[in-house]
């Protein structure tokens, strides 16, 4: 089965993005509750973790994240070729490579945004993982490093990838500095440049490439669309997820029926029954759940009952029907 055929299964037009620290299983449920059709992203993991560590810790998830992408981070071919396949093995939908994250940490360990300045080790990575897998493998990288703000940097590393038979690119369009900038000052601080995305989309129309970085409304996700394939959205759909609810309709002509915020509340209650009793904290959960009301009457009065009592061991669903409560009389 080839790539092409496998991509006709879900599309990227909109996805939600990687994020360290946050989308993890139970934020991925709850986003998949606001949204059936957007393309949703692991944490990056690390293959080293995955090959040699818990592989079940790792990469368990529930089957109704699909369509779920797993994303990798390191730069050894044979390592992440046996870590997408045991990716691929536990039935993720797509398998991306992180040469985007600019953290030291990342750097340390010469995976991550530092990939871009070696684009014919990305390129072996890719051959690698695409070797073991039948499930599409993609880039998800930045248009520059440091203060190197060329197209044709980015367009000589989108070229030497390409060779791997790599066919979808996400792209931040920002620079990742790698010296004197915080991960979250990297977010923020580069310049966003989508004119370089459009450039690269109109020079290789043959790729499938996704922009990502400072989007936040439906007007800029439909201006992104006349030039590119697809938008991914980060901080925006996690701060505030109410903001997906319309994404089925617009982007996928899906015509189920959008969800009140309430409802979505009560469709989480189930599930977080559930991993109370395998013992997973109510605050491991109800932390993605902060920004639902983002701009309603009760948001605040949401966020701080949650925030104080989810915390305790005992906390359970009564805790979230509460939290609700206030909302409903403000």
């Amino acid at each position: 089965m080839t790539q092409q055929r496998l991509k006709k299964n879900y599309s990227r037009k909109i996805s939600i993005a990687p994020m360290m620290d946050w989308t993890d299983r139970h934020c991925r449920y709850f986003l998949r509750l606001i949204t059936k059709q957007s393309l949703l992203y692991t944490e990056m993991v690390n293959a080293n973790a995955i090959v040699h560590g818990n592989a079940l810790h790792l990469l368990t998830y529930n089957p109704e994240e699909h369509p779920v992408a797993l994303q990798l981070g390191g730069n050894e071919p044979e390592v992440l070729a046996k870590a997408a396949k045991v990716g691929a093995d536990y039935g993720y939908n797509e398998i991306n490579l992180n040469v985007g994250c600019p953290s030291d940490r990342v750097q340390s360990g010469h995976f991550g945004a530092c990939l871009m300045l070696q684009p014919g080790l990305v390129r072996d990575c890719v051959a690698a993982m695409q070797a073991e897998v039948d499930i599409p493998v993609t880039v998800k990288c930045r248009i520059g490093i440091d203060k190197e703000e060329s197209y044709d940097f980015l367009k000589k590393f989108v070229m030497t990838v390409r060779e791997s038979g790599c066919e979808t690119f996400i792209i931040h369009a920002r620079n990742a500095w790698l010296n004197g900038l915080s991960p979250k000052e990297n977010r923020t601080i580069p310049p966003l440049r989508y004119d370089i995305v459009y450039q690269l989309k109109q020079e290789f129309p043959d790729l499938e490439i996704i922009i990502n970085g400072g989007i936040t409304t439906y007007q800029q996700i439909d201006a992104h669309l006349q030039h590119v394939d697809g938008v991914m959205l980060g901080r925006e759909a996690y701060h505030n997820p109410y903001f997906l609810s319309e994404m089925d309709q617009r982007y996928y002509q899906d015509s189920h029926d959008m969800l009140l915020r309430e409802d979505i509340v009560n469709n989480m209650l189930p599930y977080i029954a559930n991993q109370r009793e395998q013992d997973i904290f109510l605050k491991h959960i109800t932390r993605h759940m902060l920004g639902l009301f983002h701009g309603q009457p009760g948001a605040k009065q949401w966020r701080r009952y949650l925030s104080e009592y989810a915390i305790n061991k005992d906390a359970g669903i009564d805790v979230v029907n509460h939290a609700l409560s206030l909302v409903e009389e403000s």
